[in-house]
């Protein structure tokens, strides 16, 4: 198969089931209130690119700082496990709490402690209780991942555990944590998004509250308008980390 030809492919298959989807709409005279054709959709876009983009960067700005905030509090947790045996038996189980626990369970009582006029409050913290687990569990099967016969050659030369942990340990580390942060990148917009949800609040302006709105409305365009708004979001943050993870394996591989 040529290049060209895997490259157009994707393109090709998406082209056909949105033709598919407009004649379909237009034959059965489906009712656009119920299902609009991709070409009210496309209008929709066109005629709300402004309040879209401004709800689409509220949405990513609160999911970007969950992000970090998972990596800092997922990154430093792993390390310190990684230190002492007996902190990770005491954590362990709260992280797996947290990680089978449904986020929309959880998300009225943090909307209610981080109070109703501080709303991205509550929408912060649960994007970072679900983007925290890959990067922690990423950090700590890393950090454990480097040789053993390179940990006893650096003991047998009296590295100190700082040591081994900075120029063996975190080097080892590098493709996990990578991967970890891609999983929570995706992770963090849909808890972002279920976050508004809960809220419901008209000082959250995000996609999730378009998306409400319009349906309280029978706009079904504007809720699929947010819905491909939010499609692009999660596509391009991925990319973005993709992008980072191909330096970050390239430097890797060079170490």
């Amino acid at each position: 198969m040529s290049r060209f030809a895997a490259l157009l492919a994707p393109w090709a298959l998406i082209a056909l089931l949105l033709g598919g989807w407009e004649l379909a709409c237009r034959a059965l005279h489906v009712p656009s209130y119920f299902l609009p054709p991709p070409s009210a959709i496309a209008v929709t876009l066109i005629e709300d690119w402004r309040s879209l983009l401004q709800a689409a960067a509220y949405t990513l700005s609160n999911a970007v700082a969950a992000l970090v905030l998972a990596s800092l509090l997922g990154q430093g947790l792993a390390l310190a496990v990684t230190m002492s045996r007996i902190l990770e038996r005491a954590i362990q189980p709260i992280t797996v709490v947290l990680q089978v626990t449904p986020v929309i369970a959880i998300a009225p009582l943090v909307n209610i402690w981080a109070g109703t006029d501080h709303p991205e409050r509550a929408l912060v913290a649960l994007a970072t209780i679900v983007a925290f687990f890959p990067i922690y569990s990423g950090a700590v099967t890393g950090l454990r991942s480097a040789d053993p016969d390179l940990v006893r050659l650096f003991e047998l030369y009296g590295a100190r555990r700082n040591q081994t942990l900075a120029r063996l340990r975190l080097p080892s580390a590098v493709p996990f944590l990578l991967e970890g942060h891609k999983v929570a990148a995706g992770l963090a917009i849909v808890g972002t998004v279920v976050a508004e949800f809960v809220a419901g609040s008209g000082k959250v302006q995000g996609l999730a509250w378009r998306i409400l709105d319009a349906s309280f409305k029978l706009q079904a365009a504007k809720m699929f308008a947010a819905l491909v708004m939010l499609g692009i979001l999660g596509v391009a943050l991925y990319a973005l980390l993709q992008a980072v993870e191909r330096a970050g394996l390239k430097w890797w591989r060079g170490r």
